[in-house]
């Protein structure tokens, strides 16, 4: 990957703008995240909330209401338009979502090939895909937050082996993603996706139907067995991704500690209670999230 020139150190008038843009979808909408990423120095945070705005408006797309053939047409165009960011002078934008992305790949080794992948994820909620084996769900989770984890690395810009950090972050999204499967297995149920792997549903003899109440149905010792067995899986795959820590910076180990350790806290919550996720969506407090960050502040400087 090529270093980009460097540019100024700070955004001007009409980038600060972009920025704040970003900076409020990041607030109001990254409630697990927003935690770690105010742990990163301001050009690296403003970066990380680009990142985010721009992520988060492709999963909005694969999320919305509109019909699947917008959604597909939309997941297009926004491919093109991040494609042709990797431009060697990118194209002038009016959106300040895509202006404050191109500045801060011009600043940072950003992978933005990743966003494909993303969209390639995105694509197959639109198109209804299911997943066979744990395989099958792998290949999505590494593009919707495997991608993501890679686009942070690139952030971060403070690794010596970015080959492996790549690896180790596209593992810790897959732990993260494996974690909002087993949250959401609910809401996603009634959306009409299902995440789990048919041959995971068999084994344990469940359906996910729901019942006149619109919750899970199917009975809670199978459901509880099922949801501990995926849960394990993604524990691997945090002991795996968690082993990027030691190649950051303490400031960038800090921001990926707290939003692992929050995930991995709604993780053990969701072991203890696995009906729970047949009525309701779990979550962590506000004040349980502070605790993780303080927590991942601590470790990082140890």
């Amino acid at each position: 990957m090529t270093r980009a020139v460097p540019r100024p150190a700070a955004p001007g008038p009409d980038l600060a703008a972009a920025y704040g843009a970003c900076a409020d979808i990041t607030r109001r909408q990254a409630r697990n995240f927003y935690y770690g990423i105010a742990l990163l120095p301001p050009p690296k945070r403003r970066a990380m909330t680009a990142v985010y705005a721009v992520a988060r408006r492709i999963d909005d797309i694969g999320d919305g209401d509109l019909p699947s053939a917008t959604k597909r047409r939309l997941l297009e165009q926004t491919r093109n338009d991040l494609a042709a960011l990797s431009r060697p002078v990118p194209p002038p934008s009016a959106d300040p979502i895509l202006t404050a992305l191109a500045d801060a790949s011009g600043r940072l080794p950003i992978p933005l090939e990743r966003f494909q992948d993303l969209i390639d994820g995105c694509t197959a909620d639109v198109c209804g895909r299911r997943y066979d084996d744990f395989e099958g769900l792998i290949w999505y989770c590494r593009r919707v937050a495997g991608s993501v984890g890679q686009l942070s690395v690139g952030v971060y810009d403070a690794v010596d082996d970015a080959g492996k950090a790549f690896e180790l972050a596209d593992a810790l999204g897959v732990a993260l993603q494996l974690t909002n499967i087993l949250r959401d297995v609910r809401e996603d149920r009634h959306n009409g996706r299902i995440y789990l792997p048919q041959e995971d549903l068999d084994r344990f003899g469940c359906t996910l139907a729901l019942d006149d109440a619109g919750n899970l149905a199917d009975p809670s010792e199978r459901f509880a067995a099922l949801i501990r067995f995926e849960a394990a899986r993604a524990r691997g795959w945090y002991d795996t991704g968690l082993r990027l820590l030691p190649m950051l910076d303490h400031r960038s180990a800090a921001c990926t500690a707290a939003m692992a350790g929050i995930y991995r806290r709604l993780l053990d919550k969701i072991t203890a209670a696995p009906v729970a996720v047949t009525t309701s969506r779990l979550s962590l407090s506000g004040p349980a999230k502070l605790a993780v960050a303080v927590r991942a502040v601590t470790m990082a400087r140890a």
